[in-house]
């Protein structure tokens, strides 16, 4: 599980709704992501001489000093838009109500994908809620739903109904790499989020604990792969992190799997990343 808890607000600070899907672990940075779907019906500017900046910035970093230690939680970064590209997102919005969404989630997440999971959440569930402040609580399926889309249910389904096969391969792969350095396997959703791990070695806490260690993940072509160094029980690995290009569709987005391969540091590979892909894809897609 990588999302630990989601809040649905308004941007006037009504809440909505909080779900609480794992506990949060102790000693883990997480990441509190917010997504913005609120409407685009006014314009806010603020000319403020350098003190009176100041006096509001002082205002805002400890107020969210406190909030950050009473949660048991240290804030070391914020990052902050520029208000023209902030400007330049409320012209193309097309957002009816003032809807703020927030996940607490493992870093290594990606963002972008992340962001087309609450999204799909609120096209889906939200947005029919709206106002907020006098809408019904949630019903249990659509809390369901949501917990379906943060956790994968559909990519999932597809992995369990061909697990046989995909186990039998990589046993093939094992058999085969190993004295080359391969250590083990796993396969991801589109967010990065592991759903198949195989062989003893590796567990979801484990891989968890690799992929927080590798730092930030770029953007990577479908079909093609990169590396990277982790480390686990203070021991080097290299991560191959390989896009498969083959993936579910949900309610209009595709969300292709990634294939992580675990490998001792120095290892050569050569070209087994794209054999990977091409018999896994044939399995998934």
């Amino acid at each position: 599980m990588t999302y630990y808890v989601l809040s649905v607000i308004t941007n006037t600070g009504f809440p909505y709704f909080n779900l609480e899907l794992k506990e949060i672990p102790k000693d883990v940075n997480l990441f509190l992501r917010f997504f913005d779907f609120s409407k685009n019906n006014k314009e806010v500017e603020m000319n403020l001489d350098s003190t009176s900046l100041f006096e509001l910035n002082a205002g805002l970093v400890s107020a969210l000093f406190e909030f950050a230690r009473n949660i048991d939680k240290k804030i070391e970064i914020i990052e902050f838009n520029s208000q023209d590209r902030v400007s330049q997102n409320k012209k193309t919005s097309k957002y009816k109500g003032d809807v703020l969404i927030t996940t607490q989630t493992e870093p290594y997440i990606l963002h972008k994908s992340a962001k087309a999971k609450i999204k799909l959440i609120y096209d889906s569930i939200i947005s029919k809620k709206i106002p907020l402040d006098s809408a019904l609580e949630l019903l249990q399926n659509e809390e369901d739903a949501i917990i379906d889309i943060l956790t994968d249910k559909v990519a999932r389904d597809r992995i369990k109904d061909h697990k046989s096969e995909l186990s039998k391969q990589c046993d093939t792969f094992t058999s085969e790499m190993k004295k080359y350095g391969l250590l083990g396997l796993s396969i991801t959703s589109f967010d990065l989020s592991p759903i198949f791990i195989h062989g003893d070695t590796y567990s979801f806490q484990r891989i968890d604990s690799i992929l927080r260690n590798v730092g930030v993940f770029p953007e990577i072509p479908s079909l093609e792969w990169i590396y990277r160094q982790s480390f686990t029980s203070n021991d080097e690995i290299w991560v191959y992190i390989i896009k498969s290009g083959v993936g579910p569709t949900v309610d209009g987005v595709f969300q292709p799997y990634f294939y992580l391969l675990f490998a001792e540091p120095q290892s050569y590979l050569g070209e087994f990343p794209a054999k990977v892909t091409s018999k896994f894809n044939q399995i998934l897609g």
